[in-house]
């Protein structure tokens, strides 16, 4: 049986360390009166948990942490979310798509896509990010109209709602894939094979380039990807060719 894959955009199409990741340290930077700027670090260390994809409500939660560490009661803390999700806009998206958005370096490229296709394996997104932000990468890609489900398609990660709504787009049957570069990406495929049993569910594990220079975070952070449920862990998406999606396949039947 054709297998399904299903990828996340951050992390695995796009590379978000100049980005996403940096429009977080500007915010919490920001909304903590210039006194705390999370690290590469900080933020592995949040996302391990694997409950905060949302970067508006990481960026939120790590203010709450800072205040929280200086004495204060997270209920006292005057903290306005639709203030702190403008400000994260305005460094990531920009005033007119002039932001960080800009500067993502592509880590596929169509030929890759076109690999699966021609090999009959079908395949969309599911991507926690806005529909208009999603689409901005895809459309580097020459994508018109993917299958895609976005953030206000579905409930966030590690909710599987917006993974089973790939799936119906792609073909009712098949195994699935999901390859994502998070705990909680791991974590929607848990909650997958826990609630839809009648499919085969395979988490595939991306590294984000921002682990990869530095052996022991690159060990450490593949670990907690398999820790998580990876079935394996890649350098970069495109190792996941039609030849290492049906050996997954076949390892999991």
């Amino acid at each position: 049986m054709t297998p399904i894959v299903v990828f996340d955009i951050d992390g695995v199409v796009r590379d978000v360390g100049g980005s996403y990741r940096r429009a977080i340290a500007d915010t919490v930077e920001h909304f903590t009166n210039n006194a705390y700027r999370p690290t590469v670090e900080d933020l592995d260390r949040l996302k391990s948990e694997g409950i905060w994809n949302n970067d508006w409500e990481a960026s939120q939660e790590l203010v709450y942490r800072y205040f929280e560490a200086q004495g204060q009661q997270r209920t006292h803390i005057s903290l306005n979310y639709d203030a702190l999700v403008d400000f994260f806009q305005s460094r990531y998206r920009g005033a007119n798509w002039d932001g960080y958005i800009c500067s993502e370096p592509l880590l596929l490229q169509p030929s890759y896509l076109e690999q699966l296709t021609n090999a009959g394996i079908p395949w969309g997104f599911f991507s926690g990010a806005p529909r208009d932000e999603a689409m901005y990468v895809l459309s580097r890609l020459g994508l018109n109209s993917p299958v895609l489900v976005a953030m206000e398609d579905a409930p966030g990660k590690p909710d599987p709602t917006g993974l089973f709504a790939t799936v119906r787009q792609l073909e009712a049957e098949s195994s699935a894939i999901y390859v994502g570069d998070t705990v909680a990406d791991m974590y929607v495929v848990e909650k997958a094979r826990n609630l839809q049993n009648n499919r085969t569910w395979i988490a595939v594990g991306i590294l984000p380039p921002h682990v990869l220079e530095i052996p022991l975070r690159r060990d450490a952070y593949t670990a907690t990807l398999q820790k998580a449920g990876a079935a394996i862990v890649l350098d970069n998406v495109q190792e996941l060719t039609p030849a290492r999606i049906y050996g997954l396949l076949n390892l999991n039947l």
